[in-house]
């Protein structure tokens, strides 16, 4: 034998070794890998993401993909690198709109990567591009900054509800939106989808559905309760339908909140100053119930899940229970609860 047959045969028995600790046969070896479908154009695969994300979703990215649709409609989707995509970021943030809470494109930058990522997402999930494939991953997300917004003193509390109270085409409507974020400390999108059919009268809680396509059970006071079943009926809203209505029966939407905030800054200017929205009395309301009862209670009141760091294991064995926060809600309001 030559020795150009016995590095031959050192070959293949070094090649059948790696076979066998990879666990793989040769026959597998054989086997055709089937091929990878084409990958799409932007303009051709962002309908299918629309048609498959929810509606938060889709009110969040849309005007991201418009862009991005824009800029690369009818480029293929594996042809975009990390650095094309860190170029449009620049772009995004330098065209932003300039606001008076503007942290020099921040939000418009994590938002235009997270809106990516859902494209990119979707196109592995399909078998369009492997998840090492992903340009959207290999751009960082610029930091956050710790949020400007903090809890408002009972003075400027007193303030923003008496200003709603008594301006603007529907005061009672304005009035009956700050209790019910106050008590609640719910979101906005929670108080929007809000329903006649969510009301459990005879216990004072009322059904959040927010953000996450989560629901829970909310307490409210008695006075609350009457308010909110009071303005159902009067505005004609049906027990499936939403819940907050003008004076003419039409649902309010998030617009209603950007209205109001825009009044109260002229009527307060610390209000316009500081930027205030209705976000502010979420962080007053769980503020306070954290400083009197604790964090457990204020974690639950917030409607939080559970998080991964020590606080939040922690927080699984000691989770407040839904008289506890009725209790912190009867304190915070000055009313009994019907769960005490």
């Amino acid at each position: 034998m030559t020795a150009a047959a016995n590095a031959r045969n050192a070959e293949l028995e070094a090649a059948r070794l790696l076979l066998a600790k990879l666990g793989v046969s040769p026959e597998e070896l054989l086997q055709r890998v089937p091929a990878r479908p084409a990958t799409p154009t932007f303009r051709e695969y962002l309908p299918v993401v629309r048609a498959a994300v929810g509606p938060g979703t889709l009110r969040a990215y849309s005007s991201y993909w418009n862009r991005i649709e824009q800029r690369w409609g009818d480029r293929r989707m594996d042809d975009v690198k990390p650095t094309d995509i860190g170029g449009l970021v620049e772009q995004v943030k330098a065209n932003r709109v300039m606001r008076r809470n503007g942290r020099s494109g921040r939000g418009a930058a994590e938002n235009l990567i997270a809106a990516l990522r859902c494209v990119y997402n979707h196109a592995v999930a399909d078998g369009y591009l492997s998840k090492d494939d992903n340009p959207a991953l290999k751009v960082a997300k610029p930091q956050r900054l710790p949020s400007t917004r903090g809890a408002l003193a009972d003075a400027k509390l007193t303030e923003l509800n008496t200003a709603a109270a008594s301006s603007g085409n529907d005061p009672e409507l304005d009035a009956l939106l700050l209790r019910l974020h106050t008590e609640t400390a719910c979101r906005r999108g929670g108080a929007l989808a809000l329903r006649p059919l969510d009301l459990d009268e005879e216990q004072c809680l009322i059904r959040l559905r927010e953000k996450g396509e989560t629901a829970r059970w909310q307490p409210v006071s008695p006075t609350m309760m009457q308010y909110l079943l009071q303005h159902a009926r009067e505005r004609g809203a049906p027990p499936d339908g939403q819940l907050l209505r003008y004076r003419n029966g039409t649902p309010i939407t998030r617009r209603r909140y950007d209205h109001l905030f825009v009044r109260l800054g002229q009527l307060l200017p610390w209000v316009a100053t500081q930027q205030v929205s209705i976000h502010w009395l979420r962080h007053t309301t769980l503020t306070w119930v954290e400083r009197n009862f604790g964090y457990a209670i204020a974690q639950a009141y917030a409607g939080h899940a559970d998080s991964n760091g020590e606080a939040g294991t922690t927080a699984r064995y000691v989770r407040a229970k839904l008289s506890e926060i009725a209790a912190a809600l009867a304190a915070l309001t000055g009313e009994p609860h019907p769960m005490q």
